[in-house]
């Protein structure tokens, strides 16, 4: 059972950057994709950003141009540049790995982003 943890989450102002880490209990060696979704209060939770296991990177419009998704896949680590934040970006950060030949799929318990004005 892979375990994923969050940090880097806090509280900036609007303009400020962050960046956000998940790392991964265990070696992960069969990667099909990993991402970071939010869920602000009342809403959703929504796609941020993916990366596919070749490398593709895809981005939700909202926070392209300003997010970029990343990872060291020798350190199990996921990460999300978020530069020029915006009082909107605020939520709760949640990272996504879906691995091995039968895409288990596990979630971090999520670190705040709050961005204030």
């Amino acid at each position: 059972q892979v375990q994923l943890v969050e940090s880097g989450g806090g509280s900036v102002q609007a303009g400020g950057a962050l960046r956000l880490s998940c790392a991964a209990s265990e070696n992960v060696f069969i990667i099909n994709s990993m991402g970071w979704y939010r869920q602000a209060p009342g809403k959703q939770r929504e796609l941020v950003a993916t990366i596919t296991g070749s490398g593709t990177t895809n981005y939700a419009g909202a926070v392209k141009g300003r997010f970029t998704i990343s990872r060291d896949n020798a350190k199990n680590t996921l990460y999300l540049q978020m530069n020029n934040l915006k009082p909107e970006d605020t939520a709760v950060y949640y990272c996504n790995w879906v691995v091995g030949i039968i895409w288990s799929d596990y979630w971090g318990k999520g670190t705040q982003v709050t961005v204030s004005s």
